[in-house]
C-alpha cells in the first residue's frame, strides 16, 4: 500500500514538473476568452453598442431614433427621465423596456451604467445663454392655435399640410405618428433631428425661437394627426377595396 502511495506521488510532481499544467491542458480556453455572464457586465461602451446604438446610432449621434449625444436633449432630459424610458419603456411605441424588472434583460447596475455613460456626454456650455423649453409640460396644447404654429415653424420644409415638402418628410403619416408618443414629438420639436439637417427650438424661423406654449400647441396639432385607430387600413385603401 505504501508503495503504491509513494508511485503515486512521484507520478503527479513529475506530471507537474515536466508535463502541461491544467490551465494548459489541450481544449481548455484561455482566460481571456471565457465570456462574462450578460447580466456582469457594467462597462458602458459594450452596453450602448449592445442596446442602444441599433437606433440611437454610434455614439449617440442619432439614427432611427434622437441623437441622445445631442446637448440639446442632454439639457432638457434629467437622469430620472432617462432612467425611466431605459427602464420602462414607452408603451405602444417602439422603444421597449430593457429592466429586467420590466421584461426586459439589464439590471438595474446596468441600467445605472447606461444612464451614466450618456450623461457623460454632455457638455454643459454648448447652448450658451439659450434656454430650451421644458422636456414635460403639463399646461395642455390647443392644436387650432398648433396649425397657426406649424405654419409659421415648420410648413416650409414638411409642407403646407404637413405631407412632406421638397427639404423634408411627412411629419403626419400614420404609421409614424402610430409609433411615437406625445412627449417623443415634443422632445423632437426642441431638439430637431440636427443629424438629419433639421433644426432644434431656435432654428426654424430664424430670429425667432419657439416658445414653451407654441411647442405644446403644435405638439397637440400633430396629435391630432393620428388615426382614431392605428393600424387599420387608410381611407384610400379601404375605398378601392369597397369598389365595385
Amino acid at each position: 500500500m505504501r508503495h503504491k502511495w509513494r508511485l503515486a506521488a512521484a507520478m503527479a510532481v513529475a506530471t507537474s514538473a515536466c508535463g502541461p499544467s491544467l490551465d494548459r491542458a489541450p481544449g481548455r480556453p484561455s482566460p481571456g476568452s471565457v465570456v462574462p455572464r450578460p447580466d456582469s457586465v457594467t462597462a458602458f461602451a459594450q452596453l450602448y453598442a449592445a442596446n442602444c446604438a441599433g437606433c440611437h446610432g454610434s455614439e449617440g449621434r442619432g439614427g432611427a431614433a434622437l441623437a441622445l449625444a445631442d446637448p440639446v436633449y442632454l439639457a432638457i432630459a434629467d437622469d430620472d427621465a432617462i432612467r425611466r424610458v431605459i427602464h420602462d419603456g414607452v408603451s405602444g411605441t417602439g422603444m421597449p423596456p430593457f429592466a429586467q424588472s420590466a421584461g426586459g434583460m439589464l439590471t438595474d447596475a446596468q441600467v445605472d451604467a447606461i444612464v451614466r455613460g450618456i450623461r457623460a456626454w454632455s457638455n454643459p456650455g454648448a447652448l450658451g445663454d439659450a434656454a430650451p423649453p421644458p422636456r414635460a409640460d403639463r399646461s395642455p396644447g390647443d392644436a387650432n392655435r398648433g396649425a397657426l404654429v406649424y405654419a409659421a415653424f415648420c410648413a416650409s420644409c414638411h409642407g403646407a399640410t404637413g405631407h412632406g415638402g421638397e427639404r423634408a418628410s411627412s411629419i403626419v403619416d400614420g404609421s409614424f405618428l402610430a409609433l411615437v408618443s406625445d412627449q417623443y414629438l415634443r422632445t423632437i420639436v426642441i431638439t430637431g433631428r440636427p443629424e438629419l439637417g433639421a433644426p432644434d427650438w431656435r432654428g426654424n424661423l430664424p430670429g425667432t425661437p419657439m416658445t414653451t406654449q407654441e411647442v405644446g400647441d403644435v405638439v397637440a396639432w400633430l396629435a391630432a394627426q393620428r388615426a382614431a385607430v392605428p393600424g387599420q387600413p387608410y381611407p384610400a385603401r379601404a375605398a378601392i377595396g369597397a369598389a365595385p
